[in-house]
């Protein structure tokens, strides 16, 4: 999973113009990454540029994905990523961005046409960096990656069970920590859950 850029624009009326770009070409050739650069910055601007004020969305392009946000206010966050990185993190990522630009560059700069200087410098890298592992970013795939975890364990551990040769049947039968009201309940549960093709043990 890769961020390989971000760039902040204002969607002008007609065109979009360029506030600030941060990039992260490291895994494409040093010859190739002019060329990069000018496809994101371009691909920015027409995909600003036909996103509606207020929208989201993320559009795929060979094995790239283009995530595009346009607030209320017309200033827009486009961030370029492989098809593996998560949109809802990108989008999430872009919010965080154009709050803090929105916090530090004030409204009337934006619609001047020409890239912002002398503030918000080197931030827009720092969260490409932050956010190359949308797992450690982001609450929710961390979540998600503790869930798929414990259940891999878990699934593993009611496996190496039944390979020793024990059966859920056998083990409640022998069990004397169920009393035999949760026996029978069992048992009635099992064989109630059997017609419908669902297996416990």
């Amino acid at each position: 999973m890769r961020l390989f850029s971000i760039v902040v624009l204002y969607k002008g009326d007609p065109t979009a113009h360029i506030l600030k770009a941060g990039y992260d070409l490291s895994p494409i050739s040093f010859f190739q990454r002019g060329t990069a650069q000018e496809f994101i910055t371009f691909t920015a601007r027409i995909l600003t540029e036909r996103t509606s004020v207020g929208a989201r969305q993320s559009v795929k392009e060979a094995e790239y994905y283009c995530h595009a946000f346009v607030r209320g206010d017309s200033l827009t966050g486009v961030c370029f990523s492989d098809h593996e990185y998560p949109p809802r993190v990108a989008h999430t990522m872009l919010v965080r961005v154009l709050e803090d630009f929105a916090g530090q560059v004030t409204q009337p700069e934006w619609t001047v046409g020409t890239e912002v200087a002398g503030k918000f410098n080197g931030q827009l890298e720092a969260y490409l960096a932050k956010f190359q592992d949308p797992a450690k970013s982001d609450a929710t795939s961390r979540l998600q990656a503790d869930l798929d975890e414990t259940k891999i364990i878990l699934h593993n551990t009611i496996e190496a069970v039944l390979e020793r040769g024990e059966k859920l049947d056998d083990l409640v039968d022998k069990s004397e920590a169920l009393s035999l009201q949760s026996k029978a309940f069992y048992k009635t549960a099992r064989k109630t859950n059997s017609c419908c093709g669902t297996s416990w043990g």
